[in-house]
């Protein structure tokens, strides 16, 4: 049976002559309309804008589809562990709420202008009065406009001394130092030594913390959208950023600031945790590396030491005392390596050591591909076994 787009069955003795209407309807509709609707009544035409109702269906399914897509795409978008409206922090939470205020008043103003030209186009140029078109162009077109947008000025700026505040006295401090295209991260807890690791933070919640940042080289930013704002880090300077977490969870960093070849690259990861979750884990950060146990590790950290892979780096409670490269004393326990663009494991460990200008093109680190297969896996496999 044959169905029409308004669901009317069509038995198949009719299909013909319905096929000939249609037809009919779609010519008329495309070939003889005249910008005279006097004419076309004469002519037994279609108004001015009919179509085929199989074109129409096809053209509304496809705008849906199309629709659908777009939102689709948006929603995406505004979601994750890198987004600023998904907030997780007390400054993340206060600049989420000024984007959407922000949008409102533009949605307002784009409302307000949308309903003046169609005013405007449906009238006839008789009822537009000198007097009426000025206040509607000054009015509509000016100081509306302008009393939403100095009403979202001064929203948008009265939290700035809130958002810029450093920390209470005897908050968590942590020095992060943006390198070529890695970051560098001291913990300062109050009366104790400073803890040295890269590429990854982790933060208690509910308690404020105040990030020192800094750069030896270029300009970088400092950014974690579901935290807090982004602060540039400038040679010679130092900037400050006060953040309060208020919900747990794995978050993502990155460098806002064009900074080289591998700006793209240089992402971290930060996991904000229980207080007492985090208290552990920051004393087994403050000792020293276990010794490997298994053969094969062994055997990997005797090639770490034979390679060199000790001038650069520090493995503390080892003779590795690098300070050029990240500090990998507790490596294995990170969520990522290369700065947050490839997985901890044994896999991707090999990947990194073999091809690292490959994985991070420019990366000041040297790639040891020329190693046996055996040896980068038995390195890889040490590396990984430092939590």
């Amino acid at each position: 049976m044959l169905r029409l787009p308004d669901d009317k069955v069509i038995k198949p003795s009719q299909r013909a002559e319905v096929r000939h209407r249609i037809g009919s309807k779609c010519d008329a509709g495309l070939s003889c309309l005249s910008d005279s609707k006097a004419v076309n009544e004469q002519r037994g035409c279609a108004p001015r804008f009919a179509t085929c109702p199989s074109r129409n269906l096809v053209r509304r399914n496809r705008n849906d589809v199309l629709f659908w897509l777009a939102a689709g795409a948006l929603a995406a978008g505004c979601d994750g562990a890198q987004s600023t409206l998904t907030p997780a922090g007390g400054s993340a939470e206060r600049i989420a709420e000024i984007f959407w205020w922000m949008t409102a008043g533009a949605v307002v103003i784009w409302i307000e202008v949308i309903v003046l030209t169609l005013w405007a186009a449906s009238v006839s140029p008789e009822a537009h009065t000198q007097r009426r078109s000025s206040f509607l162009i000054v009015g509509g077109g000016a100081i509306f406009p302008t009393i939403v947008l100095v009403i979202l000025l001064v929203y948008g700026l009265a939290p700035i001394p809130a958002l810029l505040a450093p920390a209470p006295e005897g908050s968590l401090k942590i020095a992060v130092t943006g390198e070529q295209w890695w970051w560098r991260v001291h913990y300062q807890p109050p009366g104790d030594d400073a803890i040295v690791l890269a590429n990854e933070i982790r933060l208690p919640v509910g308690e404020p913390v105040e990030f020192r940042l800094e750069s030896p080289d270029v300009i970088h930013s400092f950014w974690i959208p579901s935290l807090a704002g982004k602060m540039d880090m400038i040679p010679g300077r130092i900037t400050r950023l006060a953040l309060t977490p208020t919900k747990t969870g794995v978050f993502r960093g990155a460098c806002a600031e064009y900074c080289g070849t591998s700006h793209a690259l240089m992402s971290f990861y930060v996991v904000v945790e229980e207080k007492e979750t985090f208290r552990r884990w920051l004393v087994n950060q403050r000792a020293p590396a276990l010794p490997p146990k298994l053969p094969v590790t062994m055997r990997g950290q005797e090639l770490f030491r034979a390679n060199g892979c000790g001038a650069c780096h520090t493995i503390r409670g080892t003779a590795a005392r690098g300070v050029i490269g990240p500090d990998l004393t507790h490596v294995g326990s990170r969520m990522s390596i290369g700065a947050g663009i490839l997985p901890n494991n044994s896999d991707a460990l090999v990947r990194w050591i073999a091809r690292t200008d490959h994985v991070k093109p420019a990366v000041i680190m040297p790639a040891f591909g020329m190693l046996p297969k055996e040896d980068l896996q038995a390195m890889a496999l040490y590396l990984e076994g430092l939590k």
